[in-house]
């Protein structure tokens, strides 16, 4: 009896503890400025990193397979300038980007496939963000051709607080209909928190036609992660697993500022 019910008790730990250890996963894109100004620095620092965003618990990212720019309708590689650095204590990377001239740059990576073991799957976050320069605003809803991508139907940049954001989730360049979007705050300072496990991340599900929409309640920048299943596997000790891949999109929301 007694060791029935020690065997009850450490599983009902592992089930307590896998619980609150699986948590959403994002890739993360970072700018110092997404709205560069004329009087503002022209030099962006973009950093790359994978973690769990709210908690602020890092996870370990290799030098990305893809990290590059699109502005203007080209495509700038941008790997060979990333330099290793640290984002919540785990291994991240960044970049310093000039602006030169006006325009809307997305700025995007897809990274090399990182095994998850507590899930038992791989996962690949094509992760971008868009920062435009000097008033040009044209072209923030263009598609950069990921294998998995949210495409904004709302500006991904000067957006209140409170504001609706919205996109479409795509993948192999098509809407995928009641996609699931996991969304989360970046708690950068550690002063935000959720009243309970389930605010950490939270899901939306998007319509028949690939469409989400999400309120920010909060100033800051937001994950916005749409989840699918690849149509391939990879091999992980011999086995083939199957793969996560994740369309994610960083979009910070401002402050509503009176005189």
């Amino acid at each position: 009896m007694k060791k029935s019910m020690i065997a009850s008790g450490l599983m009902f730990l592992v089930l307590m503890f896998t619980a609150v250890s699986v948590q959403a996963h994002y890739g993360m894109l970072i700018p110092s400025d997404n709205m560069v100004m004329q009087d503002d620095d022209r030099t962006v620092h973009i950093t790359a990193s994978f973690s769990h965003p709210f908690e602020g618990i890092g996870m370990e990212l290799v030098k990305p397979k893809v990290f590059a720019v699109r502005a203007n309708g080209e495509a700038q590689n941008l790997l060979d300038t990333l330099k290793q650095a640290k984002v919540m204590d785990h291994t991240a990377w960044k970049t310093d980007y000039k602006i030169k001239k006006p325009g809307v740059y997305m700025f995007y990576m897809e990274p090399v496939p990182y095994w998850e073991p507590a899930e038992d799957c791989f996962i690949i976050h094509y992760t971008k963000t868009v920062v435009t320069a000097f008033g040009d605003d044209e072209g923030w809803d263009e598609e950069i051709g990921l294998k998995t991508e949210i495409v904004p139907l709302s500006k991904p940049f000067g957006q209140y607080a409170g504001n609706v954001f919205q996109g479409i989730v795509k993948l192999d360049g098509k809407a995928v209909p009641y996609a699931e979007v996991e969304v989360e705050y970046y708690n950068e300072d550690g002063k935000s928190e959720a009243p309970t496990d389930y605010m950490v991340t939270q899901t939306i599900k998007a319509d028949a036609n690939g469409v989400f929409t999400y309120a920010a309640p909060k100033a800051g920048w937001w994950g916005f992660a749409a989840l699918n299943e690849a149509d391939f596997t990879l091999k992980a000790d011999g086995q083939e697993k199957g793969v996560e891949l994740g369309a994610v999109i960083w979009v910070k929301f401002e402050d509503w500022k009176t005189k």
